[in-house]
């Protein structure tokens, strides 16, 4: 493909803005052609904010646009697989923030058509593009941790300890006396992605879930509420490969948000990659050997950041600036393509196998 690439972005909300945004403005084969938000202000805030040629209020007018290639889909998450499969019929490449749905299936027939139009698509896994992961997958690739033995994933960030911080993406009409699996649907899902992209595909999963918050003030609603929304999640896992797995997601433990944290143990080495926010640094990665035992400290290699862009840069434009370099990349110089809507949905047939597995109080296999 010769020329810029041309997007189209569809909502122009708070995570448009901190993160989306900015990946492409600074993105120099990068054209914001338009943006689309049902509240003209906010898609004229964004265009004057980040330089796009248009705005629209309605989302069809924008994927009618001839020369728009992109579509990027960061609205609320019952609109995500409409707007993707709508972008994808008007043979747009797409990306979607996640999760494209609450089901495997209809993730999975996304993907199928995609594939169809031939058009490419992206989910939003941020932290995928953390420089820290990034080098955990190059040395695992190179052979440099050896056989992997152990993946771990944990989140640890205490956003919604307090009762009174609003629960968001919550259905109201959610029965109240049943768990509500939340967490590892929110942040377990990003977890599994990372540990499914570094240690391959999942075979076996056993959990266990719990509501340790049981009044919680829910956006939309008056007061506290009372709903046994699930606030920790822990899950074991078999690899197909023969490694072993932790799983841990969090509302409430404490911790900086985004509170990832990536541990691989393998025969010639171990990493950790800290995705949080300390001492002003977006992330840190450690690195140890057999006959250095202790956990060293690593700088990103040469290229990881995207350009303009340091340790001390707010992890959500770190990420993005990254993710959107990728995937414009990928299009515009016909690289292989990564973290798609397959990926989506296989993170989300191993959300529900989890969840499946605390419900029924038995170990779940992962379907090829």
């Amino acid at each position: 493909m010769t020329g810029k690439l041309k997007i189209g972005l569809i909502g122009a909300h708070d995570w448009a803005e901190k993160a989306h945004l900015p990946g492409y403005a600074a993105h120099p084969d990068v054209e914001i052609a338009g943006i689309c938000d049902s509240v003209p202000a906010r898609a004229e805030a964004m265009a004057a904010k980040f330089g796009a040629r248009a705005i629209y209020t309605d989302y069809r007018e924008l994927l009618a646009v001839p020369d728009i290639q992109m579509i990027d889909v960061c609205t609320p998450t019952d609109t995500h697989l409409p707007l993707s499969l709508a972008a994808i019929a008007a043979g747009k490449h797409v990306l979607c923030e996640k999760p494209l749905h609450t089901l495997a299936e209809p993730a999975f027939d996304a993907a199928r058509k995609a594939a169809d139009m031939g058009v490419r698509t992206k989910l939003g896994f941020t932290f995928r593009y953390s420089p820290a992961i990034r080098q955990i997958k190059q040395w695992i690739d190179d052979g440099v941790l050896g056989e992997i033995f152990h993946i771990h994933g944990f989140e640890q960030n205490s956003q919604f300890l307090s009762p009174d911080f609003p629960l968001r993406q919550f259905d109201v009409t959610s029965p109240r006396d049943r768990l509500i699996p939340a967490s590892i649907i929110g942040y377990g899902s990003h977890l599994l992605d990372l540990m499914r992209w570094l240690g391959g595909e999942f075979g076996s999963v056993c959990s266990t879930m719990k509501n340790f918050v049981p009044e919680r003030v829910v956006r939309g609603l008056e007061g506290r509420q009372r709903f046994m929304v699930e606030d920790g999640a822990a899950a074991l896992v078999e690899f197909t490969g023969g490694a072993q797995g932790l799983v841990q997601s969090s509302y409430i433990a404490v911790g900086n948000y985004p509170g990832v944290e990536i541990r691989v143990y393998g025969s010639k080495g171990a990493a950790v990659a800290r995705l949080i926010t300390e001492n002003g640094l977006a992330e840190t990665l450690h690195f140890a050997t057999p006959d250095q035992v202790e956990f060293r400290l690593v700088a990103p290699a040469a290229g990881a950041l995207p350009p303009g862009t340091s340790l001390e840069t707010p992890w959500p434009e770190l990420y993005y600036r990254n993710l959107v370099r990728f995937f414009a990349d990928e299009i515009l110089e016909d690289r292989p393509e990564e973290c798609t809507f397959h990926d989506g949905a296989k993170s989300q047939q191993i959300v529900d196998a989890i969840i499946q597995a605390h419900f029924e109080r038995r170990w779940v296999d992962i379907a090829a």
